[in-house]
């Protein structure tokens, strides 16, 4: 039997609580070489094995001296050179040692001159300025102390995070393996690209748009392909999704029109924890569990799919994959546009954030904001926000979302 239509509008904030509470990082690690694991999530602690820099070394081609012996006089006889790679003699009294970045400070030298604040007669140095002890000096340890914890379990590697752990010598990373996401979408009408449209048809868009946002966050898509709207089709299709990934995500059929099964199929053959969320645009999304796997129903339309992705998707993907994320904060910039008092739901509007000289940063609309219309996303630079029963007026701050933070691919 069909559940009852629900009324019911669930805030988003809630709707993401209660996703997030029933939600754990999905079993399965693997080891991978460094230089494949950008954007991989790290499913051990990591702690440094050794110091950076492991010995004091020079931060400037110059030359090293004991900052003592500057009582002694400014001239300094050269004993030795010391190139980046090589190891000098301990250095002797009132002498300089001609020194090279990244090169080990001698034994003895306390500080290094830049050789642009010295001058050369013959084979003596002549330094032209007072000189402190630890001057241009990188000390052991000052980047990375050995047994430093450099990221816990959860971190999601960005390349400055490879660049580290490269320097402390590590070769492979013990990550979480990626998640295996099921997509499908249901529609009579739809067609993949490269097929001829016939009369009613259109081309599968919310496909692509939601393969490529998994794809972008190192997830595994599994390409269910387009279902059929019939009750049966629904169930099936569900029922097989959930027995080869770790999630699955459907586009279409989660209204209450005679051909949306999704709501139906998700009662039949698993459990439907709630519908309808209290945001514009995408009110008709789902949530519920098919076989212990988490499922989410965007609606067909295309802007509609990407903001449930972006705000509701994105941060349960992270949880199951085991990422450590942190909300993202939204900016206050001025609208340059005027609204209408919104209702009951809280709206998302695509907008690019405007810049000149004399003017802060401002929103402007990026033109029709219907849920169909997915080139105002294309066109946008992130969401503005705007709460329920409220009208916008020119200048008026809004909370701003960018994509580069929402969409996750950084």
């Amino acid at each position: 039997m069909a559940p009852s239509p629900s009324t019911t509008l669930t805030p988003i904030d809630q709707a993401l609580k209660q996703i997030l509470s029933g939600l754990s990082p999905v079993v399965g690690n693997e080891s991978v070489s460094i230089s494949a694991a950008l954007h991989r999530v790290l499913a051990q602690d990591i702690r440094a094995p050794l110091a950076v820099p492991g010995y004091d070394n020079s931060a400037m081609d110059g030359y090293a001296i004991n900052s003592r012996d500057l009582t002694a006089g400014s001239k300094f006889p050269i004993s030795q050179r010391i190139p980046a790679g090589s190891v000098g003699q301990a250095l002797t009294t009132a002498t300089a040692a001609r020194i090279f970045t990244g090169a080990p400070l001698p034994s003895g030298a306390d500080a290094v001159v830049m050789q642009e604040n010295c001058s050369l007669e013959g084979d003596t140095v002549v330094v032209e300025i007072p000189v402190r002890s630890g001057e241009n000096v990188r000390r052991a340890g000052a980047d990375v102390q050995q047994g430093e914890l450099l990221f816990s379990a959860g971190h999601k590697l960005r390349a400055p995070d490879i660049g580290m752990l490269a320097g402390v010598g590590m070769q492979a990373l013990t990550v979480r393996r990626p998640l295996r996401v099921a997509v499908l979408t249901t529609g009579n009408e739809l067609v993949r690209p490269g097929q001829t449209l016939q009369a009613g048809q259109i081309y599968n868009s919310n496909f692509y748009t939601v393969s490529s946002l998994l794809q972008g966050l190192g997830h595994e898509v599994l390409d269910c392909g387009i279902v059929t709207d019939t009750l049966q089709a629904t169930e099936q299709a569900l029922l097989e999704a959930a027995q080869n990934a770790d999630c699955i995500i459907s586009s279409g059929g989660v209204s209450v029109g005679e051909e949306d099964h999704v709501r139906t199929a998700l009662h039949n053959v698993g459990a439907l924890n709630f519908w309808k969320l209290a945001i514009k645009p995408g009110k008709p999304f789902a949530f519920g569990t098919i076989a212990n796997k988490a499922f989410f129903g965007l609606p067909g339309n295309p802007v509609s799919a990407f903001v449930n992705f972006v705000l509701v998707i994105r941060p349960a993907l992270a949880r199951l994959s085991g990422l450590i994320e942190s909300p993202a904060i939204p900016w206050h910039l001025p609208a340059d546009f005027e609204m209408e008092t919104t209702g009951v739901r809280q709206e998302y509007l695509r907008v690019r954030c405007l810049h000149s000289a004399s003017l802060a940063p401002q929103l402007q609309l990026t033109g029709s904001q219907s849920s169909g219309v997915l080139s105002s996303v294309s066109h946008s630079d992130g969401l503005a926000i705007v709460p329920a029963n409220t009208a916008v007026k020119r200048g008026d701050l809004l909370r701003f979302l960018p994509l580069s933070e929402i969409v996750g691919h950084s």
